[in-house]
Protein backbone atom coordinates (compact mmCIF):
# COMPACT_ATOMS: atom_id res chain seq x y z
CA UNK A 1 0.00 0.00 0.00
CA UNK A 2 0.83 3.48 -0.75
CA UNK A 3 0.92 6.09 1.28
CA UNK A 4 -0.73 9.90 0.32
CA UNK A 5 -0.52 13.10 1.50
CA UNK A 6 -4.47 13.55 2.11
CA UNK A 7 -6.47 11.37 4.38
CA UNK A 8 -7.79 9.08 1.19
CA UNK A 9 -6.97 5.67 -0.24
CA UNK A 10 -4.71 5.36 -3.10
CA UNK A 11 -7.54 3.64 -5.15
CA UNK A 12 -10.04 6.53 -4.83
CA UNK A 13 -7.26 9.26 -5.51
CA UNK A 14 -6.98 6.96 -8.67
CA UNK A 15 -10.70 6.57 -9.78
CA UNK A 16 -11.74 7.71 -12.87
CA UNK A 17 -14.60 6.33 -13.76
CA UNK A 18 -16.69 9.05 -15.63
CA UNK A 19 -20.62 10.41 -15.03
CA UNK A 20 -21.55 8.84 -18.19
CA UNK A 21 -26.12 9.19 -17.33
CA UNK A 22 -27.98 7.64 -20.36
CA UNK A 23 -28.75 11.05 -21.75
CA UNK A 24 -27.54 14.65 -21.15
CA UNK A 25 -28.41 17.88 -22.52
CA UNK A 26 -25.91 17.92 -25.29
CA UNK A 27 -24.70 21.39 -24.69
CA UNK A 28 -24.14 21.81 -21.29
CA UNK A 29 -24.15 17.84 -20.30
CA UNK A 30 -26.95 17.88 -17.75
CA UNK A 31 -28.31 14.63 -17.15
CA UNK A 32 -31.94 14.28 -17.62
CA UNK A 33 -34.04 11.75 -15.78
CA UNK A 34 -35.62 10.15 -19.19
CA UNK A 35 -33.87 7.67 -20.89
CA UNK A 36 -33.98 10.45 -23.88
CA UNK A 37 -34.71 13.77 -24.33
CA UNK A 38 -38.32 14.10 -25.45
CA UNK A 39 -37.17 17.74 -27.33
CA UNK A 40 -35.79 17.18 -30.68
CA UNK A 41 -32.90 19.57 -30.13
CA UNK A 42 -31.67 17.16 -26.88
CA UNK A 43 -31.03 20.46 -25.09
CA UNK A 44 -32.19 20.74 -21.37
CA UNK A 45 -34.49 23.91 -20.73
CA UNK A 46 -31.86 26.14 -19.67
CA UNK A 47 -30.22 25.93 -23.22
CA UNK A 48 -33.07 25.44 -25.06
CA UNK A 49 -34.19 29.29 -23.41
CA UNK A 50 -30.54 30.25 -24.39
CA UNK A 51 -28.89 31.15 -21.00
CA UNK A 52 -25.77 28.91 -21.40
CA UNK A 53 -23.36 31.23 -22.75
CA UNK A 54 -20.63 28.53 -23.28
CA UNK A 55 -20.55 26.62 -26.59
CA UNK A 56 -20.05 22.78 -24.56
CA UNK A 57 -19.74 21.92 -20.73
CA UNK A 58 -18.69 18.78 -18.88
CA UNK A 59 -18.34 17.64 -15.74
CA UNK A 60 -16.09 14.73 -14.62
CA UNK A 61 -18.56 12.99 -11.98
CA UNK A 62 -21.62 14.06 -9.37
CA UNK A 63 -20.60 16.37 -6.61
CA UNK A 64 -21.32 13.64 -4.32
CA UNK A 65 -19.50 10.61 -2.14
CA UNK A 66 -15.73 10.83 -3.00
CA UNK A 67 -15.27 12.86 -5.37
CA UNK A 68 -17.07 15.84 -3.11
CA UNK A 69 -14.94 14.75 -0.33
CA UNK A 70 -11.34 15.35 -2.48
CA UNK A 71 -13.29 18.64 -3.84
CA UNK A 72 -13.93 19.85 -0.23
CA UNK A 73 -10.53 18.68 0.74
CA UNK A 74 -8.71 20.92 -1.57
CA UNK A 75 -10.84 24.10 -1.29
CA UNK A 76 -11.89 24.48 2.35
CA UNK A 77 -8.59 22.49 4.16
CA UNK A 78 -6.31 23.31 1.67
CA UNK A 79 -4.98 19.84 0.72
CA UNK A 80 -3.01 21.59 -2.23
CA UNK A 81 -1.55 18.17 -3.38
CA UNK A 82 -5.14 16.51 -4.39
CA UNK A 83 -5.20 19.79 -7.65
CA UNK A 84 -3.21 16.82 -8.87
CA UNK A 85 -5.00 13.84 -9.19
CA UNK A 86 -8.13 16.01 -9.44
CA UNK A 87 -6.62 17.25 -12.48
CA UNK A 88 -6.04 13.69 -14.64
CA UNK A 89 -9.69 13.37 -14.07
CA UNK A 90 -10.19 16.24 -16.43
CA UNK A 91 -7.25 15.47 -19.58
CA UNK A 92 -9.63 13.29 -21.05
CA UNK A 93 -12.56 15.54 -21.59
CA UNK A 94 -10.28 17.62 -23.52
CA UNK A 95 -10.65 15.43 -26.16
CA UNK A 96 -14.21 15.58 -25.86
CA UNK A 97 -14.13 19.12 -25.67
CA UNK A 98 -12.96 19.55 -29.13
CA UNK A 99 -9.85 21.80 -29.90
CA UNK A 100 -8.45 24.24 -27.18
CA UNK A 101 -6.02 26.84 -27.04
CA UNK A 102 -5.81 28.10 -23.71
CA UNK A 103 -6.33 27.04 -20.44
CA UNK A 104 -8.78 29.31 -18.02
CA UNK A 105 -9.85 29.11 -14.84
CA UNK A 106 -12.63 30.34 -12.89
CA UNK A 107 -11.35 33.52 -11.13
CA UNK A 108 -12.46 32.99 -6.93
CA UNK A 109 -14.10 36.17 -5.54
CA UNK A 110 -10.84 38.19 -3.68
CA UNK A 111 -12.24 37.86 -0.04
CA UNK A 112 -12.10 33.63 -0.67
CA UNK A 113 -8.59 33.97 -2.19
CA UNK A 114 -7.28 35.91 0.50
CA UNK A 115 -9.24 33.64 3.45
CA UNK A 116 -8.06 30.32 1.67
CA UNK A 117 -4.80 31.31 0.34
CA UNK A 118 -5.36 30.30 -2.82
CA UNK A 119 -7.82 29.60 -5.99
CA UNK A 120 -8.69 25.75 -5.88
CA UNK A 121 -9.64 26.21 -10.09
CA UNK A 122 -6.45 27.67 -10.51
CA UNK A 123 -4.76 25.18 -8.70
CA UNK A 124 -6.04 22.06 -10.97
CA UNK A 125 -5.64 24.36 -14.10
CA UNK A 126 -2.49 24.40 -13.83
CA UNK A 127 -2.08 21.12 -13.27
CA UNK A 128 -3.98 20.19 -15.97
CA UNK A 129 -2.19 22.61 -18.32
CA UNK A 130 1.56 20.71 -17.33
CA UNK A 131 -0.38 17.43 -18.29
CA UNK A 132 -1.79 18.27 -21.24
CA UNK A 133 0.94 20.99 -22.51
CA UNK A 134 -2.06 22.76 -22.97
CA UNK A 135 -0.92 26.96 -22.54
CA UNK A 136 -2.84 28.46 -19.22
CA UNK A 137 -3.35 32.13 -18.76
CA UNK A 138 -4.15 32.20 -14.74
CA UNK A 139 -5.33 35.73 -15.12
CA UNK A 140 -6.92 36.32 -18.03
CA UNK A 141 -9.90 36.69 -16.52
CA UNK A 142 -10.85 38.69 -12.76
CA UNK A 143 -13.35 39.45 -10.82
CA UNK A 144 -14.02 43.18 -10.77
CA UNK A 145 -16.83 43.17 -8.01
CA UNK A 146 -17.64 41.15 -5.38
CA UNK A 147 -20.53 38.61 -5.27
CA UNK A 148 -22.80 36.50 -2.49
CA UNK A 149 -22.62 33.10 -2.28
CA UNK A 150 -24.65 31.32 -5.09
CA UNK A 151 -25.42 29.37 -2.49
CA UNK A 152 -29.14 29.23 -1.87
CA UNK A 153 -30.14 31.07 -4.94
CA UNK A 154 -32.55 30.06 -7.67
CA UNK A 155 -31.61 29.56 -11.38
CA UNK A 156 -32.26 33.77 -12.06
CA UNK A 157 -30.50 35.05 -8.85
CA UNK A 158 -27.54 33.54 -9.60
CA UNK A 159 -27.29 35.15 -12.94
CA UNK A 160 -28.21 38.40 -11.78
CA UNK A 161 -25.28 38.10 -8.95
CA UNK A 162 -22.67 37.20 -11.30
CA UNK A 163 -23.71 39.51 -14.20
CA UNK A 164 -20.47 41.93 -15.10
CA UNK A 165 -18.94 40.56 -11.98
CA UNK A 166 -15.76 39.47 -14.66
CA UNK A 167 -13.37 41.24 -16.72
CA UNK A 168 -11.12 40.32 -19.35
CA UNK A 169 -7.05 41.96 -18.41
CA UNK A 170 -5.08 41.39 -21.96
CA UNK A 171 -8.42 40.81 -25.26
CA UNK A 172 -5.53 40.23 -26.93
CA UNK A 173 -4.48 37.08 -25.59
CA UNK A 174 -8.07 35.46 -25.81
CA UNK A 175 -9.20 37.08 -29.30
CA UNK A 176 -9.29 34.20 -32.02
CA UNK A 177 -8.56 31.41 -29.38
CA UNK A 178 -10.74 28.29 -28.44
CA UNK A 179 -10.48 28.73 -24.48
CA UNK A 180 -11.25 25.85 -21.99
CA UNK A 181 -12.67 26.94 -18.98
CA UNK A 182 -12.17 25.73 -15.63
CA UNK A 183 -13.76 24.93 -12.36
CA UNK A 184 -14.46 22.75 -9.53
CA UNK A 185 -18.33 22.43 -9.50
CA UNK A 186 -21.19 23.17 -11.80
CA UNK A 187 -24.87 23.79 -10.80
CA UNK A 188 -26.56 25.72 -13.14
CA UNK A 189 -24.04 26.90 -14.88
CA UNK A 190 -24.82 30.64 -13.88
CA UNK A 191 -21.11 31.66 -12.98
CA UNK A 192 -19.31 29.89 -16.05
CA UNK A 193 -22.10 31.27 -18.68
CA UNK A 194 -21.00 34.81 -17.17
CA UNK A 195 -17.09 34.22 -17.35
CA UNK A 196 -17.90 32.46 -21.06
CA UNK A 197 -20.08 35.82 -22.56
CA UNK A 198 -16.91 37.87 -21.04
CA UNK A 199 -14.36 35.75 -22.86
CA UNK A 200 -16.56 35.93 -26.47
CA UNK A 201 -17.15 39.55 -25.59
CA UNK A 202 -13.16 39.85 -25.74
CA UNK A 203 -13.14 38.00 -28.85
CA UNK A 204 -12.68 34.37 -27.77
CA UNK A 205 -13.64 32.39 -30.81
CA UNK A 206 -15.04 29.59 -28.38
CA UNK A 207 -15.01 28.67 -25.05
CA UNK A 208 -16.05 25.28 -23.22
CA UNK A 209 -16.61 24.28 -19.92
CA UNK A 210 -14.57 21.71 -17.95
CA UNK A 211 -15.76 21.04 -14.33
CA UNK A 212 -14.76 18.47 -11.80
CA UNK A 213 -18.09 17.84 -10.92
CA UNK A 214 -21.76 18.67 -11.24
CA UNK A 215 -24.41 19.69 -8.32
CA UNK A 216 -27.10 16.82 -8.21
CA UNK A 217 -29.63 18.70 -10.22
CA UNK A 218 -31.39 16.17 -12.28
CA UNK A 219 -33.85 17.47 -15.05
CA UNK A 220 -36.89 15.59 -15.81
CA UNK A 221 -37.75 16.68 -19.54
CA UNK A 222 -42.14 16.94 -19.65
CA UNK A 223 -43.22 16.69 -23.29
CA UNK A 224 -45.38 19.47 -24.68
CA UNK A 225 -48.72 19.27 -23.86
CA UNK A 226 -51.18 18.07 -26.80
CA UNK A 227 -53.50 20.62 -28.20
CA UNK A 228 -56.69 20.74 -25.93
CA UNK A 229 -59.67 18.87 -27.62
CA UNK A 230 -63.34 19.55 -27.39
CA UNK A 231 -64.95 17.00 -25.46
CA UNK A 232 -67.85 15.41 -26.40
CA UNK A 233 -71.25 16.39 -24.14
CA UNK A 234 -69.19 19.13 -22.15
CA UNK A 235 -70.99 20.59 -19.98
CA UNK A 236 -73.59 18.15 -19.87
Amino acid sequence: MRFTRAPVCEACLEHRERLRPAAECSRCGAPFENELPLHGTGLCGLCRRGVTDFAWGRGFGLYDGTLRHLIHLLKYDGMRPLALPLARRLVPLLVEAGPVDLLVPVPLDGRRERHRGFNQAAAVAAEVSRLSGIRLEKRALRRVRSTETQTGLSDRQRRLNVRGAFQVRHPEVIAGRNIALIDDVITTGATASACALTLERAGAARVVVLALARARRRIVEVPAAPARAAVAGAGA
